[in-house]
């Protein structure tokens, strides 16, 4: 191999692992805010899959630590949102080592588009760290 292709190749690497933290960091936070305010903290946004069966739109969303509790559901006009806040899972333990942080903290949201004025929140279940929430379709008449 050349030193110039080699140069080559190690630029494209470099530059394929910028493009994947870059991914990465859009897929688990978002910062937003309107102008003239101050951004808010980070927000996360936990994975979504979105079924629909011939009676309802199931969401099932990840959310690894998460207490039903402080789990906040809101159907707005075309879209439902979830949002809440999950703690950094040791707290401050004294002496803890952090070797590896791949699942997210901090308050987070996810907003769904959905034709919700078609849809009517029936069901809500935390369970095995995921929250299955069940929009039925309304009848249209």
């Amino acid at each position: 191999m050349k030193s110039r292709d080699l140069h080559t190749w190690m630029w494209a690497e470099a530059l394929s692992m910028l493009d994947e933290a870059d991914r990465l960091q859009r897929q688990f936070f978002r910062i937003g805010g309107a102008a003239g305010e101050p951004l808010p903290a980070p927000v996360w946004e936990p994975p979504v899959d979105v079924i629909e069966t011939t009676e309802a739109i199931v969401l099932e969303i990840a959310l690894p630590g998460v207490s039903a509790d402080s789990v906040v559901i809101s159907v707005e006009p075309e879209f439902v949102s979830v949002s809440a806040f999950r703690a950094f899972p040791l707290g401050s333990s004294a002496g803890a080592r952090i070797h590896r942080i791949e699942i997210p903290y901090g308050r987070f949201e996810r907003r769904i588009a959905l034709p919700t004025h078609l849809l009517e929140l029936r069901g809500r279940d935390l369970a095995n760290g995921c929250l299955r929430l069940t929009l039925v379709k309304k009848e249209i008449t």
